[in-house]
Protein backbone atom coordinates (compact mmCIF):
# COMPACT_ATOMS: atom_id res chain seq x y z
CA UNK A 1 0.00 0.00 0.00
CA UNK A 2 1.23 3.47 -0.93
CA UNK A 3 0.21 6.35 1.36
CA UNK A 4 0.39 10.06 0.65
CA UNK A 5 0.52 12.27 3.75
CA UNK A 6 -0.33 15.90 3.06
CA UNK A 7 0.89 18.17 5.84
CA UNK A 8 3.97 17.97 8.07
CA UNK A 9 2.63 19.14 11.42
CA UNK A 10 2.74 16.92 14.49
CA UNK A 11 -0.07 14.72 13.10
CA UNK A 12 1.54 14.12 9.72
CA UNK A 13 5.00 13.60 11.17
CA UNK A 14 3.73 11.09 13.74
CA UNK A 15 1.74 9.18 11.13
CA UNK A 16 4.72 9.03 8.78
CA UNK A 17 7.00 7.86 11.59
CA UNK A 18 4.70 4.97 12.51
CA UNK A 19 4.24 3.98 8.86
CA UNK A 20 7.98 4.07 8.32
CA UNK A 21 8.49 1.76 11.32
CA UNK A 22 6.03 -0.66 9.70
CA UNK A 23 7.95 -0.64 6.43
CA UNK A 24 5.09 1.05 4.58
CA UNK A 25 5.54 3.00 1.38
CA UNK A 26 4.66 6.62 2.08
CA UNK A 27 5.45 10.14 0.96
CA UNK A 28 4.94 13.17 3.20
CA UNK A 29 4.43 16.58 1.57
CA UNK A 30 4.83 19.81 3.52
CA UNK A 31 4.30 23.21 1.93
CA UNK A 32 6.45 25.28 4.28
CA UNK A 33 10.26 25.16 4.50
CA UNK A 34 10.01 23.56 7.96
CA UNK A 35 7.94 20.84 9.56
CA UNK A 36 6.12 20.94 12.85
CA UNK A 37 3.09 23.04 12.02
CA UNK A 38 1.91 24.95 15.08
CA UNK A 39 4.63 23.45 17.29
CA UNK A 40 7.17 26.24 17.15
CA UNK A 41 9.90 27.48 19.48
CA UNK A 42 11.71 30.79 19.04
CA UNK A 43 14.76 32.33 20.65
CA UNK A 44 14.38 36.07 21.02
CA UNK A 45 17.58 37.34 22.58
CA UNK A 46 17.79 35.82 26.06
CA UNK A 47 14.20 34.51 25.94
CA UNK A 48 13.09 31.07 24.79
CA UNK A 49 9.48 31.31 23.63
CA UNK A 50 6.86 28.81 22.55
CA UNK A 51 4.74 30.31 19.78
CA UNK A 52 2.52 27.25 19.71
CA UNK A 53 1.73 24.97 22.66
CA UNK A 54 3.40 26.34 25.81
CA UNK A 55 3.77 22.92 27.43
CA UNK A 56 2.46 19.38 26.98
CA UNK A 57 0.80 16.70 29.07
CA UNK A 58 2.77 13.48 28.95
CA UNK A 59 0.26 10.98 27.55
CA UNK A 60 1.29 7.34 27.03
CA UNK A 61 1.56 7.80 23.25
CA UNK A 62 3.59 10.97 23.61
CA UNK A 63 5.90 9.36 26.18
CA UNK A 64 6.43 6.44 23.80
CA UNK A 65 7.37 8.87 21.04
CA UNK A 66 9.75 10.88 23.23
CA UNK A 67 11.49 7.71 24.37
CA UNK A 68 11.76 6.23 20.88
CA UNK A 69 13.26 9.44 19.51
CA UNK A 70 15.94 9.50 22.22
CA UNK A 71 14.63 12.71 23.80
CA UNK A 72 14.04 11.43 27.33
CA UNK A 73 17.08 13.31 28.64
CA UNK A 74 15.66 16.54 27.18
CA UNK A 75 12.40 16.34 29.15
CA UNK A 76 11.96 19.16 31.65
CA UNK A 77 9.09 18.83 34.10
CA UNK A 78 7.10 21.88 35.06
CA UNK A 79 7.92 23.37 38.45
CA UNK A 80 5.83 22.08 41.34
CA UNK A 81 3.93 25.38 41.63
CA UNK A 82 2.37 24.70 38.24
CA UNK A 83 -0.29 22.61 39.99
CA UNK A 84 -1.80 25.86 41.26
CA UNK A 85 -4.23 27.59 38.88
CA UNK A 86 -5.72 31.03 39.43
CA UNK A 87 -8.91 32.66 38.18
CA UNK A 88 -9.85 36.33 38.25
CA UNK A 89 -12.85 36.98 40.46
CA UNK A 90 -14.09 40.37 41.65
CA UNK A 91 -10.94 41.95 40.27
CA UNK A 92 -8.52 39.71 42.19
CA UNK A 93 -6.85 36.39 41.51
CA UNK A 94 -8.12 33.44 43.53
CA UNK A 95 -6.73 29.94 43.48
CA UNK A 96 -9.04 27.48 41.75
CA UNK A 97 -9.83 24.33 43.74
CA UNK A 98 -7.73 21.47 42.42
CA UNK A 99 -9.71 18.45 43.69
CA UNK A 100 -13.42 17.60 44.01
CA UNK A 101 -13.38 17.83 47.86
CA UNK A 102 -11.82 21.29 47.76
CA UNK A 103 -14.74 22.51 45.67
CA UNK A 104 -16.79 22.30 48.86
CA UNK A 105 -14.19 23.11 51.53
CA UNK A 106 -12.41 26.01 49.83
CA UNK A 107 -13.43 29.65 49.61
CA UNK A 108 -13.57 29.98 45.83
CA UNK A 109 -17.32 29.26 45.51
CA UNK A 110 -20.04 30.81 47.62
CA UNK A 111 -22.51 28.80 49.71
CA UNK A 112 -25.07 28.63 46.91
CA UNK A 113 -22.43 27.43 44.50
CA UNK A 114 -21.23 24.76 46.92
CA UNK A 115 -24.80 23.58 47.48
CA UNK A 116 -25.30 23.27 43.72
CA UNK A 117 -22.09 21.24 43.45
CA UNK A 118 -23.18 18.94 46.28
CA UNK A 119 -26.61 18.49 44.72
CA UNK A 120 -24.98 17.14 41.57
CA UNK A 121 -24.81 13.79 43.34
CA UNK A 122 -28.63 13.59 43.42
CA UNK A 123 -29.58 15.17 40.10
CA UNK A 124 -31.00 12.56 37.73
CA UNK A 125 -29.20 12.00 34.43
CA UNK A 126 -30.77 13.02 31.15
CA UNK A 127 -30.65 10.92 27.97
CA UNK A 128 -27.55 11.58 25.83
CA UNK A 129 -27.93 14.63 23.58
CA UNK A 130 -25.31 15.12 20.85
CA UNK A 131 -26.30 18.79 20.55
CA UNK A 132 -25.75 19.65 24.22
CA UNK A 133 -23.12 22.31 24.85
CA UNK A 134 -20.56 22.28 27.63
CA UNK A 135 -22.25 25.22 29.34
CA UNK A 136 -25.66 23.55 29.23
CA UNK A 137 -24.28 20.33 30.70
CA UNK A 138 -22.37 22.01 33.52
CA UNK A 139 -25.19 24.42 34.29
CA UNK A 140 -27.74 21.64 34.76
CA UNK A 141 -25.30 19.45 36.71
CA UNK A 142 -23.42 22.04 38.80
CA UNK A 143 -25.13 25.42 38.50
CA UNK A 144 -24.28 28.79 36.95
CA UNK A 145 -21.42 29.78 39.26
CA UNK A 146 -19.34 26.80 38.15
CA UNK A 147 -20.06 27.69 34.52
CA UNK A 148 -19.13 31.35 34.94
CA UNK A 149 -16.04 31.04 37.13
CA UNK A 150 -14.60 27.58 36.43
CA UNK A 151 -15.80 26.26 33.08
CA UNK A 152 -15.75 29.52 31.14
CA UNK A 153 -12.13 30.48 31.88
CA UNK A 154 -10.93 26.89 31.52
CA UNK A 155 -12.47 26.52 28.06
CA UNK A 156 -11.21 29.93 27.01
CA UNK A 157 -7.72 28.95 28.11
CA UNK A 158 -7.63 25.50 26.48
CA UNK A 159 -9.77 25.96 23.38
CA UNK A 160 -9.81 29.75 23.00
CA UNK A 161 -13.50 28.91 22.91
CA UNK A 162 -16.93 29.64 24.30
CA UNK A 163 -18.54 26.88 26.42
CA UNK A 164 -21.96 28.12 25.29
CA UNK A 165 -21.01 26.94 21.79
CA UNK A 166 -18.66 23.97 22.20
CA UNK A 167 -20.30 20.54 22.18
CA UNK A 168 -19.97 18.22 25.15
CA UNK A 169 -19.72 15.02 23.12
CA UNK A 170 -16.97 16.46 20.92
CA UNK A 171 -14.87 17.98 23.71
CA UNK A 172 -15.38 15.97 26.92
CA UNK A 173 -17.40 12.87 26.03
CA UNK A 174 -16.00 11.14 29.11
CA UNK A 175 -18.07 13.47 31.32
CA UNK A 176 -21.26 12.53 29.49
CA UNK A 177 -20.26 8.88 29.91
CA UNK A 178 -19.83 9.34 33.68
CA UNK A 179 -23.32 10.81 33.93
CA UNK A 180 -24.81 7.88 32.04
CA UNK A 181 -22.82 5.17 33.83
CA UNK A 182 -23.03 6.48 37.39
CA UNK A 183 -25.92 8.94 37.37
CA UNK A 184 -23.51 11.64 38.56
CA UNK A 185 -20.24 13.11 37.33
CA UNK A 186 -18.85 13.46 40.86
CA UNK A 187 -19.80 9.91 41.79
CA UNK A 188 -18.16 8.64 38.63
CA UNK A 189 -14.97 10.60 39.33
CA UNK A 190 -14.83 9.26 42.89
CA UNK A 191 -15.12 5.71 41.60
CA UNK A 192 -12.28 6.07 39.14
CA UNK A 193 -9.23 4.25 40.44
CA UNK A 194 -6.70 6.94 39.57
CA UNK A 195 -8.71 9.91 40.84
CA UNK A 196 -6.79 13.14 41.26
CA UNK A 197 -3.52 11.18 41.28
CA UNK A 198 -4.08 10.43 37.61
CA UNK A 199 -3.16 13.97 36.54
CA UNK A 200 -0.59 13.76 33.79
CA UNK A 201 2.86 15.28 34.03
CA UNK A 202 3.31 18.66 32.40
CA UNK A 203 6.60 19.02 30.60
CA UNK A 204 8.59 20.74 27.91
CA UNK A 205 11.90 19.98 26.19
CA UNK A 206 14.95 21.93 27.29
CA UNK A 207 15.50 23.63 23.95
CA UNK A 208 11.82 24.05 23.18
CA UNK A 209 9.01 21.79 22.03
CA UNK A 210 10.04 22.22 18.41
CA UNK A 211 12.86 19.81 19.27
CA UNK A 212 10.25 17.06 19.12
CA UNK A 213 9.00 17.84 15.62
CA UNK A 214 12.51 18.61 14.33
CA UNK A 215 13.69 15.19 15.54
CA UNK A 216 10.67 13.47 14.03
CA UNK A 217 11.26 15.12 10.67
CA UNK A 218 14.94 14.21 10.74
CA UNK A 219 14.00 10.52 11.08
CA UNK A 220 11.78 10.45 7.99
CA UNK A 221 13.21 9.16 4.74
CA UNK A 222 10.33 10.21 2.48
CA UNK A 223 9.57 13.77 3.57
CA UNK A 224 9.24 16.38 0.82
CA UNK A 225 9.65 19.76 2.48
CA UNK A 226 8.69 22.90 0.58
CA UNK A 227 6.45 20.89 -1.75
CA UNK A 228 2.85 22.02 -1.45
CA UNK A 229 0.20 19.71 -2.89
CA UNK A 230 -1.82 21.76 -5.38
CA UNK A 231 -4.31 19.13 -6.52
CA UNK A 232 -5.37 15.55 -5.93
CA UNK A 233 -7.35 13.36 -8.28
CA UNK A 234 -8.77 9.86 -7.86
CA UNK A 235 -8.77 7.53 -10.84
CA UNK A 236 -12.27 6.05 -11.05
CA UNK A 237 -10.99 2.90 -12.77
CA UNK A 238 -8.46 1.66 -10.23
CA UNK A 239 -9.28 3.94 -7.29
CA UNK A 240 -5.73 5.24 -6.93
CA UNK A 241 -4.81 8.84 -6.21
CA UNK A 242 -2.60 11.17 -8.23
CA UNK A 243 -1.09 14.31 -6.68
CA UNK A 244 0.40 17.45 -8.19
CA UNK A 245 2.79 19.54 -6.11
CA UNK A 246 4.65 22.80 -6.54
CA UNK A 247 7.72 20.66 -7.21
CA UNK A 248 5.92 18.67 -9.94
CA UNK A 249 3.93 15.42 -10.00
CA UNK A 250 4.14 13.23 -6.91
CA UNK A 251 6.66 10.40 -7.25
CA UNK A 252 4.01 7.66 -7.34
CA UNK A 253 0.29 6.94 -7.31
CA UNK A 254 -1.34 6.23 -3.97
CA UNK A 255 -3.89 3.83 -2.55
CA UNK A 256 -4.52 6.12 0.42
CA UNK A 257 -4.30 9.86 1.02
CA UNK A 258 -4.27 11.33 4.52
CA UNK A 259 -5.00 15.02 4.97
CA UNK A 260 -2.96 16.36 7.91
CA UNK A 261 -3.96 19.94 7.26
CA UNK A 262 -6.16 22.61 8.86
CA UNK A 263 -9.77 22.10 7.84
CA UNK A 264 -9.77 25.20 5.62
CA UNK A 265 -6.63 24.04 3.76
CA UNK A 266 -8.07 20.55 3.33
CA UNK A 267 -11.26 22.15 1.99
CA UNK A 268 -9.31 23.89 -0.77
CA UNK A 269 -7.85 20.58 -1.96
CA UNK A 270 -11.19 18.81 -1.83
CA UNK A 271 -13.19 21.51 -3.61
CA UNK A 272 -12.73 20.32 -7.24
CA UNK A 273 -13.62 16.68 -6.66
CA UNK A 274 -15.68 16.72 -3.47
CA UNK A 275 -17.41 20.10 -3.19
CA UNK A 276 -19.89 19.04 -0.51
CA UNK A 277 -17.16 17.77 1.78
CA UNK A 278 -15.14 20.89 1.06
CA UNK A 279 -18.06 23.08 2.05
CA UNK A 280 -18.41 21.25 5.38
CA UNK A 281 -14.70 21.51 6.19
CA UNK A 282 -14.63 25.15 5.14
CA UNK A 283 -17.19 26.01 7.82
CA UNK A 284 -14.95 24.95 10.73
CA UNK A 285 -14.35 28.06 12.81
CA UNK A 286 -10.81 29.15 13.76
CA UNK A 287 -10.87 32.38 15.81
CA UNK A 288 -7.91 34.77 15.71
CA UNK A 289 -5.56 35.08 18.66
CA UNK A 290 -2.39 36.89 19.68
CA UNK A 291 0.18 35.97 22.30
CA UNK A 292 1.84 38.92 24.02
CA UNK A 293 5.09 38.02 25.79
CA UNK A 294 5.92 40.57 28.50
CA UNK A 295 8.99 40.53 30.76
CA UNK A 296 9.46 42.57 33.95
CA UNK A 297 12.05 42.87 36.64
CA UNK A 298 10.96 40.49 39.40
CA UNK A 299 11.28 43.23 41.99
CA UNK A 300 8.61 45.27 40.17
CA UNK A 301 5.94 42.53 40.47
CA UNK A 302 4.10 42.22 43.78
CA UNK A 303 2.22 38.97 43.05
CA UNK A 304 4.04 35.79 44.18
CA UNK A 305 3.35 34.09 40.81
CA UNK A 306 3.10 30.75 42.58
CA UNK A 307 1.24 28.86 39.91
CA UNK A 308 0.80 27.93 36.27
CA UNK A 309 -1.01 31.14 35.45
CA UNK A 310 -4.32 32.95 35.72
CA UNK A 311 -7.46 32.86 33.58
CA UNK A 312 -10.09 35.54 33.10
CA UNK A 313 -13.78 34.60 33.08
CA UNK A 314 -15.86 36.45 30.55
CA UNK A 315 -17.95 37.78 33.44
CA UNK A 316 -14.96 39.84 34.65
CA UNK A 317 -14.83 41.77 31.35
CA UNK A 318 -11.03 41.71 31.19
CA UNK A 319 -9.06 42.57 28.05
CA UNK A 320 -7.10 39.31 27.74
CA UNK A 321 -8.22 35.71 28.17
CA UNK A 322 -5.46 35.22 30.74
CA UNK A 323 -1.74 34.65 31.15
CA UNK A 324 0.66 31.76 31.58
CA UNK A 325 3.38 32.51 34.13
CA UNK A 326 6.15 31.15 31.94
CA UNK A 327 9.01 31.98 34.28
CA UNK A 328 7.29 30.23 37.18
CA UNK A 329 6.80 27.01 35.23
CA UNK A 330 10.16 26.95 33.43
CA UNK A 331 12.53 29.44 35.12
CA UNK A 332 15.37 28.82 32.67
CA UNK A 333 13.37 30.44 29.84
CA UNK A 334 14.15 34.01 31.00
CA UNK A 335 17.16 35.98 32.29
CA UNK A 336 17.84 35.85 36.01
CA UNK A 337 15.93 38.41 38.01
CA UNK A 338 13.07 38.67 35.50
CA UNK A 339 9.59 37.22 35.14
CA UNK A 340 7.80 36.46 31.88
CA UNK A 341 4.06 36.48 31.20
CA UNK A 342 2.59 34.86 28.09
CA UNK A 343 -0.76 36.62 27.69
CA UNK A 344 -3.42 35.47 25.25
CA UNK A 345 -5.60 38.04 23.49
CA UNK A 346 -8.47 36.86 21.33
CA UNK A 347 -10.23 33.59 20.83
CA UNK A 348 -13.92 33.27 20.14
CA UNK A 349 -14.96 35.32 23.20
CA UNK A 350 -12.42 38.12 22.65
CA UNK A 351 -12.20 38.16 18.85
CA UNK A 352 -12.29 41.96 18.45
CA UNK A 353 -9.30 42.38 20.77
CA UNK A 354 -7.26 39.94 18.70
CA UNK A 355 -7.51 42.18 15.63
CA UNK A 356 -6.32 45.38 17.29
CA UNK A 357 -2.97 46.90 16.21
CA UNK A 358 0.08 45.35 17.84
CA UNK A 359 1.07 48.49 19.73
CA UNK A 360 -2.43 48.81 21.20
CA UNK A 361 -2.41 45.18 22.29
CA UNK A 362 0.95 45.50 24.00
CA UNK A 363 -0.13 48.64 25.83
CA UNK A 364 -3.44 47.11 26.91
CA UNK A 365 -1.75 43.94 28.17
CA UNK A 366 0.82 45.93 30.15
CA UNK A 367 -1.94 48.04 31.70
CA UNK A 368 -3.94 44.95 32.67
CA UNK A 369 -0.94 43.10 34.07
CA UNK A 370 0.03 46.17 36.09
CA UNK A 371 -3.46 46.42 37.57
CA UNK A 372 -3.90 42.78 38.56
CA UNK A 373 -0.33 41.93 39.58
CA UNK A 374 0.67 45.16 41.30
CA UNK A 375 3.40 45.92 38.77
CA UNK A 376 5.09 49.30 39.22
CA UNK A 377 7.71 49.39 36.47
CA UNK A 378 7.63 49.35 32.67
CA UNK A 379 8.19 46.12 30.72
CA UNK A 380 11.78 45.13 30.18
CA UNK A 381 10.73 43.55 26.88
CA UNK A 382 7.61 42.72 24.87
CA UNK A 383 6.95 40.60 21.80
CA UNK A 384 3.83 39.56 19.89
CA UNK A 385 2.96 36.44 17.91
CA UNK A 386 -0.30 36.39 15.96
CA UNK A 387 -2.49 33.61 14.57
CA UNK A 388 -5.18 34.70 12.12
CA UNK A 389 -6.69 31.23 12.55
CA UNK A 390 -5.79 29.76 15.90
CA UNK A 391 -7.62 26.76 17.40
CA UNK A 392 -10.47 24.91 15.62
CA UNK A 393 -13.73 25.13 17.54
CA UNK A 394 -15.59 21.91 18.33
CA UNK A 395 -19.00 23.54 18.00
CA UNK A 396 -21.96 22.54 15.84
CA UNK A 397 -19.94 23.25 12.70
CA UNK A 398 -17.43 20.50 13.46
CA UNK A 399 -20.07 17.75 13.27
CA UNK A 400 -20.68 17.89 9.48
CA UNK A 401 -16.94 18.27 8.92
CA UNK A 402 -16.22 15.05 10.80
CA UNK A 403 -19.06 13.26 9.03
CA UNK A 404 -17.87 14.46 5.63
CA UNK A 405 -14.31 13.24 6.02
CA UNK A 406 -15.44 9.92 7.53
CA UNK A 407 -17.69 9.36 4.52
CA UNK A 408 -14.65 9.55 2.23
CA UNK A 409 -12.74 6.80 4.06
CA UNK A 410 -14.04 4.03 1.73
CA UNK A 411 -12.36 5.91 -1.11
CA UNK A 412 -9.01 5.82 0.68
CA UNK A 413 -9.17 9.41 1.88
CA UNK A 414 -8.63 10.11 5.60
CA UNK A 415 -7.74 13.00 7.88
CA UNK A 416 -5.76 13.33 11.08
CA UNK A 417 -5.24 16.84 12.42
CA UNK A 418 -6.30 18.83 15.47
CA UNK A 419 -9.75 19.55 14.01
CA UNK A 420 -10.31 15.79 13.75
CA UNK A 421 -8.31 14.38 16.66
CA UNK A 422 -8.71 17.04 19.34
CA UNK A 423 -6.89 20.32 19.85
CA UNK A 424 -4.00 19.08 22.01
CA UNK A 425 -0.70 17.65 20.79
CA UNK A 426 -1.31 14.44 22.81
CA UNK A 427 -4.66 14.07 21.01
CA UNK A 428 -2.97 14.45 17.64
CA UNK A 429 -0.21 11.97 18.47
CA UNK A 430 -2.75 9.41 19.68
CA UNK A 431 -5.06 9.83 16.67
CA UNK A 432 -2.19 9.59 14.18
CA UNK A 433 -0.97 6.39 15.81
CA UNK A 434 -4.48 4.93 15.74
CA UNK A 435 -4.89 5.79 12.06
CA UNK A 436 -1.53 4.16 11.28
CA UNK A 437 -2.83 1.02 12.99
CA UNK A 438 -6.04 1.06 10.95
CA UNK A 439 -4.08 1.39 7.72
CA UNK A 440 -1.57 -1.27 8.81
CA UNK A 441 -3.16 -3.50 11.46
CA UNK A 442 0.20 -5.07 12.28
CA UNK A 443 1.02 -1.84 14.12
CA UNK A 444 -1.79 -2.31 16.63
Amino acid sequence: MNVAIIGGGISGLTLAWHLQKAGAHYDLFEASPRGGGIVRSERQGEYLLETGPNSLQLSPELEELVQALGLADQVQDAAAVSQNRYVLRDGKYRQLPGTPPSLLTGKFFNLKGKWNILRELTRPPLPPDPTETLASFFRRRFGSEVVDYALNPFISGIYAGDPEQLLLHKTFPQLAALEQAHGSVLRGLMKKKDGAAGRRRIFTLRNGLQTLTDKLLAQLRRAHIGAAVTSLHRDDEDGRWELETTAGPAPRRYDTVVLCLPAYAAADLLQPGFPEAAAALGQVYYPPMAAIYTAYQRADVQHPLDGFGALHPKAEQAYAAGSVWTSSIFPNRVPAGQVLFTTFVGGSQYEANAREPEADQKAAVHAELSRYYGIKGAPVWQYRYYWERAIPQFDARIVPAHAAIDALAPLGLHATANWRAGVGVPDCVRHAKELAGKLFPALL
